[in-house]
């Protein structure tokens, strides 16, 4: 299922911040890394530190790391030695590894050092020395940390710093998000949801301490449904309290409605399109995909698929769900080959004469044209989406209808 596409760096943040994607940051790291130092900013949980491991292991550089809330400024500059008559401060093995091999050297969390910690590492995220040893020609020097906004008790960076370091915004992308998560192993129903639902991969730092959905906690939700399910501990309850402890309560919610009401998972929204009895017939579940497959119509990426396909999907819906989907979006939908089955539903709730109709009153057989006859070249409809009757006051709180 492919997600609506994540909003470009043009359009992310303050009018002087863009972003990129961790695959491009990926990218970036591994052509600058050996003579640049960077220092990747984005919110918690959307994979900083990852793609810094796996841009190392695709080069086949060992990665040595430490963390900025757990050192102290001799943790960077050595202690000393007495040799002869002279002391030499002797930096640690984890930034001066004693093989002389490159590495990458990853400082987690810079911008939760101490004042005294970031003054330390100034050399090194510039000269790549510490003190009067320099790093093995090569090796990387990355850092990352999260933004003064994140609530991640982030101190402020002196200029100096910043001004030694390439600075990279970086952003979740719900596609190569899903990627990911297909390559290790997280659950479909996971993965459809966030497809259905992009917004849902990253959602803002709450105001007080309390779960929030992230691609790490996408992650470890998934794993804590597949922990539970090996031992026979996972029902409706276990669900929602695993979901509601690690996710942002809106999506949540929806997921647990979802789950609760849907016995087999959520299907590729091109497979409803072509099958429209497929569509679930619990009240959120349905709901949220009529919602899903309009902001892929507005985004520009819905399925492909032929006119005919349209009209019968578009026939097959209960009259108050195709006013739902297609408010607001009757243009695209006319694009698309729905034009028909808009106003045969145009007549039926208007009683005005319906175009299926070539002499604009009753058919050829007498039928009322209200009662949306169809003409010998129209397309056979589709078997009936299962009615589920719905009001206005029924839309779900995530639907733009």
């Amino acid at each position: 299922m492919q997600p609506v596409p994540s909003p470009s760096g043009d359009d992310a943040g303050p009018e002087h911040v863009r972003t990129i994607t961790l695959g491009r940051a990926k990218s970036l790291i591994r052509a600058m890394a050996h003579e640049q130092s960077l220092l990747l900013l984005a919110p918690p949980g959307i994979g900083k530190s990852d793609i810094v491991f796996e841009a190392a292991r695709e080069a086949g550089l060992p990665c040595r790391s430490l963390l900025g809330t757990q050192i102290a400024p001799e943790d960077v500059s050595g202690v000393p030695r007495i040799v002869g008559e002279r002391s030499v401060f002797c930096p640690p093995r984890t930034l001066l590894p004693e093989d002389g091999r490159p590495f990458c050297l990853f400082l987690d969390e810079l911008p939760a050092c101490a004042p005294d910690v970031q003054k330390a590492f100034y050399s090194l995220l510039l000269e790549r020395r510490i003190g009067e040893f320099a790093l093995p020609p090569g090796s990387w020097v990355v850092a990352a940390g999260n933004r003064v906004q994140d609530r991640a008790l982030v101190r402020s960076m002196s200029s100096a710093l910043v001004n030694r370091v390439t600075v990279l915004n970086l952003r979740a992308d719900a596609g190569e998000w899903l990627g990911w998560a297909a390559a290790h192993g997280v659950r479909p129903e996971v993965r459809r949801f966030v497809a259905c639902l992009p917004e849902s991969l990253v959602r803002p730092v709450p105001d007080v301490p309390a779960p929030f959905s992230t691609p790490r906690a996408w992650a470890a939700f998934s794993r804590a449904l597949d922990l539970a399910e090996a031992r026979g501990a996972l029902d409706a309850d276990s669900r929602r309290a695993l979901a509601f402890g690690r996710l942002s309560p809106r999506d949540a919610a929806v997921f647990c409605a979802i789950a609760d009401e849907t016995a087999a998972p959520l299907r590729e929204l091109g497979d409803y399109l072509l099958e429209p009895a497929t569509l679930p017939e619990g009240l959120s579940a349905r709901w949220f995909v009529l919602d899903c497959i309009r902001q892929h119509l507005k985004a520009g990426s819905l399925p492909a698929v032929e006119a005919p396909v349209v009209d019968r999907f578009l026939r097959a819906l209960p009259d108050e769900h195709q006013l739902a989907v297609v408010t607001d979006l009757v243009e695209r939908w006319a694009d698309l080959g729905g034009e028909a089955a808009m106003h045969a539903l145009l007549a039926r709730v208007a009683a005005l004469p319906s175009r299926e109709s070539p002499d604009g009153g009753a058919g050829a057989d007498g039928a009322d044209p209200a009662a949306g006859a169809t003409t010998a070249n129209a397309p056979e409809p589709a078997t009936t989406a299962p009615a589920v009757p719905l009001g206005a006051g029924d839309l779900p709180p995530w639907s733009a209808a």
